[in-house]
């Protein structure tokens, strides 16, 4: 790998482990010219269906797209860029298993909820106006009562399993 810094052909690995839930491989790399280090991720190159649009066009999927969507209704909010990038391996290992060359709009809408749903309600609720334009403020206050009966992702995340994963 070239090095970003002197543009030296030649680095070496320091450090290899896995991020990302184990989707991805993070480097710990030095330059044998500067002594200038950097890290890089591999990650595999799936292929992604087209998205076919509600107006029936077809698109390549732009994983950008999405996750400026996400960021949109998660501005302000207490969530991690590293849960935010899970979340969007989540989804685009969702429509990887499709195994379908194409997937509508909605369909990628309803993966984008799921996930903002167990990041942040707030947001869940922000991206949810927008998505799901709503008729009238009773449709969207039957989402909030529905959100209020359910635990917030907060407390799901404190809340302590009652097997530990290693035991099952």
């Amino acid at each position: 790998m070239k090095c970003p810094f002197c543009g030296a052909p030649d680095t070496r690995v320091v450090d290899s482990r896995l991020a990302n839930e184990a989707s991805q491989v993070r480097r710990r790399r030095a330059c044998s010219a500067c002594d200038a280090r950097f890290t890089t991720y591999e990650s595999p190159l799936l292929n992604m269906p087209m998205v076919v649009k509600n107006d029936g066009s077809r698109d390549a999927f732009d994983e950008q797209r999405v996750r400026n969507g996400m960021m949109r209704a998660l501005e302000k909010r207490p969530v991690s860029v590293e849960q935010v990038e899970d979340a969007m391996g989540h989804i685009k290992k969702q429509l990887a298993i499709l195994d379908s060359r194409e997937v509508p709009s909605r369909q990628i809408g309803d993966l984008v909820m799921r996930e903002l749903q167990g990041l942040d309600h707030v947001a869940y609720i922000r991206f949810a106006s927008v998505y799901l334009s709503f008729e009238d403020i009773a449709s969207f206050g039957e989402l909030i009562k529905r959100l209020e009966s359910e635990p917030t992702p907060e407390m799901q995340r404190r809340q302590v399993p009652l097997i530990d994963d290693e035991d099952a």
